[in-house]
């Protein structure tokens, strides 16, 4: 009998580690105080022992008792002040502001597409979008650049392998948003207004003026009698609405394979009003885009009859706009994921 009173002790100081709540340290008091219990079983049937035994098993049955009692008002107490302080430390004071929360807000590079965009769109332009995985035809070919043409030097390219059921066909990264101009022209007839947001990659190290990736917008004008004159008022009135009611534009001839002619628009440095500056090359003029009128063979290639119809395109870089505007040296920048240069815009 005496050793069963040791092994409810036993067993009653191993179970109470094992507690770490209020609910827990009821149930361990039940087990081993409870009217059910070892313990309280041995001391109902001391009376049943002989005289001697009696003393020593009850003896020591109630000093059992008792460490148990003084375990559990302990382990209360414990578990009690825990809790007190848990609360103290995860209390909520309702008089304090809310914690501050990041803002999400739009990249450059995203802002100024919006905001070519809506530009051209209020003057009747259509947004289109198409794959920057293209396949070599849209890319070249079809913009009046076969194989061996010497313009598909100036695109450093970045080619994907493509198996189809007819064998290999050349694709890639696209080089510039004119394939999408194709794809339009090849699925709608004239009068056609449409721009061309989107990412470019090309072959190339990245430094302070060129990245593997970036953004453009082009756009494309095609119905009867479109004319240069038609072209330079569209782009004038672009870089007015973009860059200050008071600019001033300059076009200069340039050569692109799918215009002809082609020209280089340049807009008066808005810095120094075009007397000359670090921003401009001292030169009073800063390049904005591409464009020209396009080539006939472009639209013969498309199914449109250049008898008949002409048109215009051009083309720009979008991170220049922020570039020029807010004087950045480095275009790595807008990719290279710092808030610290992020927030500013």
């Amino acid at each position: 009998m005496l050793n069963q009173v040791e092994e409810a002790s036993s067993l009653a100081h191993a179970d109470l580690h094992k507690v770490t709540s209020l609910e827990e340290l009821e149930s361990w008091r039940v087990r081993y105080l409870g009217r059910k219990s070892k313990l309280i079983s041995i001391l109902r049937s001391l009376s049943n022992l002989p005289l001697e035994e009696r003393r020593a098993v009850g003896a020591r049955a109630n000093e059992v008792k008792s460490q148990i009692e003084a375990l559990f008002t302990e382990k209360k107490e414990e578990i009690e002040r825990c809790a007190s302080l848990t609360l103290q430390h995860d209390r909520i004071d309702i008089t304090l502001p809310g914690e501050p929360f990041q803002l999400g807000r739009l990249h450059p590079t995203t802002k100024s597409i919006k905001e070519i965009c809506d530009i051209f769109v209020s003057m009747g332009f259509q947004i289109v979008e198409g794959p920057e995985v293209e396949w070599e035809y849209y890319n070249f070919e079809a913009l009046n650049m076969p194989a061996e043409h010497p313009a598909r030097d100036s695109f450093a390219t970045l080619w994907v392998d493509c198996e189809t059921e007819t064998g290999a066909r050349p694709m890639l990264m696209r080089t510039h948003t004119s394939p999408v101009q194709i794809r339009v022209m090849e699925k709608s007839r004239p009068p056609i207004r449409v721009i061309a947001p989107g990412r470019v990659y090309r072959y190339e190290a990245t430094d302070a003026t060129h990245e593997w990736m970036f953004s453009q917008v082009e756009g494309l004008a095609v119905d009867t009698n479109i004319t240069m004159a038609d072209l330079k008022g569209t782009l004038f009135e672009f870089a007015r609405r973009l860059f200050g009611k008071d600019r001033k534009c300059r076009f200069r001839c340039d050569y692109f394979p799918f215009v002809e002619p082609g020209a280089e628009i340049a807009i008066d440095c808005f810095m120094c009003g075009g007397k000359g500056c670090r921003l401009c090359g001292n030169s009073g003029w800063i390049e904005i885009l591409g464009a020209g009128m396009v080539h006939p063979e472009v639209l013969r290639g498309c199914g449109i009859d250049p008898e008949v119809y002409s048109g215009f395109a051009f083309g720009m870089g979008v991170e220049r706009i922020p570039i020029l505007r807010y004087g950045i040296d480095d275009i790595r920048l807008f990719y290279g994921n710092d808030l610290r240069f992020l927030k500013q815009f």
